[in-house]
């Protein structure tokens, strides 16, 4: 990592931590069956690639939800209790942190999320913390049910470097799923994957960005 002037970060579990055996057992407790397969790390349904993308409503969701559980009488909170198991917050330090390298390199938050994530995770920020929302802590936030489209489409690369007149090679992406750094890389970006126990913090630290 040379010439570092812009970084592009993943959300979750590079700066919100997550938990995909609550996830599981989130699911199992409102009767999905095959969680692994349905959703984990990596891997996941094409209904979320939908919802991920704002295709379809969080209404929408919940319904198919219902029918794949077999279960038409699940609430919304129960439902959306089951999806939100995986979401567990934000190390102590790193919103610190971020607004540091805020104020020396360009920063990006490029997240593929929905809309009960998002809506969790603002509610998170603002009683955890006191933050309306991310967006003073990155020069912009590019939310994948809000643009459309989702990682890795490498068109979601193409528009943050092209919006913001990013040169590939002087961009660092950070992400903790494999395929979602080879398009990446592949324009020039250059990639690091994080993967437990690293945090990001040890990596800023490691490798002198601060």
């Amino acid at each position: 990592m040379q010439n570092i002037k812009n970084i592009i970060f993943d959300y979750g579990n590079v700066i919100f931590m997550l938990d995909f055996q609550k996830l599981k057992d989130g699911w199992n407790s409102i009767a999905i069956s095959g969680p692994d397969a349905f959703f984990s790390h990596g891997i996941q349904h094409p209904i979320f690639d939908q919802f991920d993308k704002g295709l379809i409503s969080p209404a929408q969701f919940r319904s198919f939800i219902r029918e794949k559980s077999g279960k038409p009488d699940l609430t919304d909170e129960e439902i959306d209790a089951a999806w939100n198991s995986l979401l567990l917050g934000v190390d102590k330090g790193t919103h610190e942190m971020l607004a540091e390298l805020n104020q020396k390199y360009r920063t990006f938050l490029l997240s593929n999320i929905n809309p009960i994530h998002y809506n969790y995770i603002m509610d998170y920020l603002a009683s955890e913390f006191g933050f309306e929302n991310n967006e003073h802590l990155f020069e912009k936030t590019y939310y994948s049910h809000f643009v459309g489209i989702r990682k890795p489409d490498p068109a979601i690369f193409e528009k943050v470097l092209k919006e913001n007149n990013l040169k590939a090679e002087e961009t660092l992406f950070v992400d903790d799923i494999a395929a979602n750094l080879e398009p990446a890389k592949a324009l020039g970006i250059q990639t690091y994957l994080m993967a437990a126990p690293d945090t990001i913090q040890d990596f800023i630290k490691r490798t002198g960005l601060l």
